[in-house]
């Protein structure tokens, strides 16, 4: 469990929002300019300090080492402990000293608004790889899932929402962007793609292996073009589902509370043209603590090819990769199982009647739907099955906990685009677009907005 999790959290939610005709909801995508609350190195001190990963993928280990990183590394704000010395450790408590936190930091310098609103460019390269992405940041229009304007593809839980809720009404404060992508062209496309022309505001490798730049857009006929190419179309969550529900909900309560439109009706985004300067996208793992692999190969048979790969686990990912239709390889990190071509007469029985074929073809939905809950026997919760985001740590979850590792391919965007696009969610933990943004870069604070 991460250090960002509430252990409380169980079932699926959507977001409780008020009646449409009290909230302003737009009628199009909307990315609207702000004041970005940022880092001044000669105050705070190196950037590389600073920042953090997202705060659903650090764990205790993580949040010791970034707090010991610097006293202003921003975990300070998105995971908050209570300082040493008082008395009670509660999450309010937690949460009121994410506050005091970011008062201290603004009324000595460490973080400074800029001076007028931008939408800004960011940009993440890999100098391994080659791969980088740049997309907007910018203040987010607010819209339900019925609108089809921003589009879900995951469900969110109670948990994790009611945590960022209280945190972020505590600080006034978006913390950390919400990842958007979309099929673009035009005006937006070619800013994000001409910004290298100027001197960026940031230019910094940070401890992710990436190196991190940054570039604002403050031109008044530049910023209605990107809006004006933006309105008609359409953007799908990659990461922050938590968090865009979060938005919806702090909306929904600040109207509720009389207090009309505001800052709250906005929320910090990146997003990001698919089709130039996108994101990779890589599977989710699983892992199946207490079943050894051998024992769940032999259930998966009675609906599924299955055999065992020579080699063990380099080749039977060698083999998962070129596999058509839903496969997985079970391994324990020595012995490997590739299951794949699961009986369809099985799977229509097993899967929702309702759901669209594109839904039922996913690998993740098959998984979850037949291949745990029927050839398994297995109650499909956190509790029975785990979540990795690579390979090397599925494995090492499954020989810690005498399980079993099931490894997956990646949900291709379209796949997901087309899912979501029709109005369903996928499984939980489906989908790892990557690079997530950085946190710390960039702060939205209500009161520069």
């Amino acid at each position: 469990m991460t250090a960002g999790s509430n252990p409380a959290s169980s079932g699926a939610v959507a977001p409780s929002v008020a009646p449409a005709a009290a909230l302003p909801w737009p009628a199009g995508l909307v990315l609207q300019p702000f004041r970005a609350l940022r880092f001044d190195a000669a105050v705070a001190g190196d950037l590389a300090t600073l920042t953090s990963p997202p705060y659903d993928v650090i764990d205790e280990d993580g949040v010791s080492a970034l707090e010991a990183s610097s006293d202003h590394n921003v975990v300070r704000l998105i995971l908050p402990r209570e300082p040493a010395g008082h008395a009670s450790d509660t999450a309010g408590d937690r949460y009121a000293a994410a506050r005091r936190t970011l008062e201290h930091w603004r009324s000595e310098g460490a973080l400074v608004p800029d001076e007028v609103p931008a939408l800004y460019v960011y940009e993440q390269a890999d100098a391994h790889s080659g791969h980088i992405q740049r997309g907007l940041l910018g203040a987010l229009g607010l819209t339900p899932p019925q609108d089809e304007i921003v589009l879900p593809h995951e469900n969110t839980m109670a948990g994790p929402v009611s945590d960022r809720l209280a945190l972020y009404n505590a600080v006034d404060a978006d913390l950390e962007p919400i990842f958007l992508v979309y099929d673009g062209g035009g005006a937006a496309s070619r800013a994000v793609a001409e910004a290298d022309a100027a001197e960026p505001l940031i230019d910094v490798p940070l401890p992710d292996g990436l190196r991190h730049r940054l570039w604002a857009i403050t031109d008044t006929a530049r910023l209605d073009e990107i809006a004006a190419d933006l309105h008609p179309r359409k953007a799908l969550i990659a990461d922050g589902h938590h968090r865009y529900a979060t938005y919806l909900q702090r909306q929904a309560e600040r109207h509720a509370a009389g207090l009309g439109t505001g800052p709250w009706d906005l929320g910090l985004t990146f997003l990001v043209d698919a089709t130039a300067f996108g994101p990779e996208v890589h599977p989710i793992h699983r892992y199946v603590p207490g079943r050894p692999a051998e024992q769940l190969a032999e259930l998966a048979a009675a609906g599924m090819a299955v055999r065992a790969v020579p080699g063990g686990l380099p080749g039977a990912l060698g083999e998962l990769t070129e596999a058509r239709g839903p496969a997985y390889v079970l391994t324990d990190g020595d012995v490997a199982w590739l299951i794949d071509q699961p009986d369809a007469a099985q799977v229509t029985a097993a899967l929702p009647a309702e759901r669209t074929d594109g839904w039922k073809a996913l690998d993740v939905s098959v998984l979850h739907g037949f291949v745990v809950p029927v050839l398994w026997q297995l109650a499909d919760s956190v509790d029975t099955v785990g979540y990795e985001h690579d390979v090397d740590a599925a494995v090492a979850a499954a020989r810690r906990t005498g399980g079993t590792a099931v490894l997956l391919n990646p949900t291709p965007v379209a796949a997901v685009a087309a899912v979501a696009g029709g109005g369903e969610r996928m499984p939980r933990k489906s989908t790892l677009f990557t690079p997530k943004p950085r946190t710390g870069l960039v702060l939205r604070d209500y009161r520069d907005v």
